[in-house]
């Protein structure tokens, strides 16, 4: 009986070592979709940098978070506030999975955290002062508030602890306030504003390619949130549905609220929603019902369209709506995981519309609050210092004729 009960646990084992490893290789491919995305709805003469701050991000980002990143975030708690160093990687075993699963999935999402950033400072930016900063977010940024929400930190120590599920505040709220203050400190882009102050559209070069990143990312995502179960079983599963049903509820919100606002619907939008609505489901995804997911999704697609549309009325220039969809969706997720939070979920049952309690509330919107300060602050430090050691922003002409080619010395299309 002893020899079954540890073939089985053995056997157990393998099947969530295997799903962790396929999850982890889910969110990679999100790479290639967040390439696609930020190629296509930025302009034509700045692909080639498009690519190539994205394919950094990956290696660089994997590299630095092995000897250094991970360790800072899952090591022995120091204060509440980071883990001890102990570099290259250290150890962190999840429920008997082998520890080298859990350093892949973790860095896949460090890389996605600094990837979010891309799209807020596109079009303007020094390659060499991104490559710096690509540093920076995955070796302390990122850690840090990953530390305090899933490794041991003092938003996870709490008697009722911080509700992140997979990462909506750690990772694309994190990215988004992190982007706020590089497109803030780096400036609009040239011919973003009059010299009244009217904000112009500057449109993308490529809608199929947005769209294809849209699903690409989608697909990726069942492994983001599903993945975050650390499991195979009842609990991924529904963080797989849920996910699928928010982004669907949010792409038809922002749909509609563009169709009412603006007379006609857009492709933009409708990708936009989705990623909204993927983005607000994700803090979430383990705790609410599908019905719930739906409300999560619906109320996301319309929030973040009002908030991109605020954008302009504000005055800073976030390329890619990374503050709108990012930082909003994932505000709102955590807020809404506050709100709707279900204990059946974990126990494998529930399929309704739930209501969770007040204090989980107020705990959820005082850890977004606190994270958001730290990443903005931190980061905006950050950007003055390199801007006064390198400078952050390429010279004008080079700006008006494209980053591929001052750059990078390359064209995206050669025709």
């Amino acid at each position: 009986m002893e020899d079954l009960t540890t073939a089985v646990s053995e056997f157990t084992v393998s099947i969530d070592t295997i799903w962790i490893l396929v999850a982890a290789a889910l969110v990679m491919f999100m790479q290639p979709g967040f390439a696609l995305v930020e190629a296509g709805f930025t302009r034509s003469k700045n692909t080639a940098n498009i690519l190539m701050k994205n394919l950094m991000d990956f290696a660089i980002g994997s590299l630095i978070f092995w000897i250094l990143g991970y360790t800072l975030m899952y090591g022995e708690d120091v204060g509440g506030f980071i883990g001890k160093i102990s570099l290259f990687f250290g150890s962190n075993e999840i429920n008997g999975v082998p520890d080298k699963a859990s350093l892949m999935f973790q860095t896949v999402f460090a890389a996605t955290a600094a990837t979010i950033v891309s799209g807020a400072v596109a079009e303007r930016t020094k390659f060499s002062a991104y490559i710096a900063f690509s540093i920076a977010i995955t070796a302390v940024i990122y850690p840090i508030s990953g530390h305090w929400v899933w490794g041991g930190g003092w938003l996870s120590s709490m008697a009722t602890p911080f509700h992140d599920f997979a990462g909506s505040t750690v990772v694309h709220s994190v990215g988004a306030w992190v982007g706020l203050a590089g497109a803030v400190v780096i400036g609009p882009r040239l011919g973003k504003y009059t010299s009244e102050g009217k904000a112009r559209a500057i449109p993308g070069q490529n809608l199929a390619f947005g769209a294809l990143g849209v699903f690409i990312l989608w697909f990726g995502w069942f492994g983001f949130n599903a993945g975050s179960a650390l499991a195979a079983g009842g609990l991924s599963t529904s963080a797989f549905v849920v996910t699928h049903m928010a982004a669907s509820a949010a792409m038809l919100s922002w749909m509609f609220a563009e169709w009412m606002h603006r007379g006609k619907p857009t492709v933009l939008g409708a990708a936009s929603g989705a990623v909204a609505g993927l983005v607000a489901i994700t803090p979430a995804a383990g705790f609410v019902s599908p019905v719930s997911s739906i409300a999560v999704g619906g109320v996301a697609g319309a929030l973040c369209y009002g908030a991109v549309m605020m954008k302009a009325k504000v005055g800073y220039d976030d390329s890619l709506d990374v503050v709108g969809v990012h930082g909003v969706g994932g505000t709102w997720g955590a807020l809404a995981t506050g709100l709707f939070a279900s204990t059946a979920i974990n126990a494998g049952g529930g399929n309704g519309l739930f209501f969770g309690n007040p204090q989980l509330l107020a705990l959820q919107a005082g850890a977004v609050g606190a994270t958001a300060v730290y990443a903005f602050v931190v980061t905006w430090v950050l950007f003055k210092i390199l801007d006064k050691a390198m400078g952050l922003r390429v010279a004008d002409e080079d700006e008006v004729m494209g980053l591929d080619l001052t750059q990078h010395g390359e064209a995206g299309y050669n025709w």
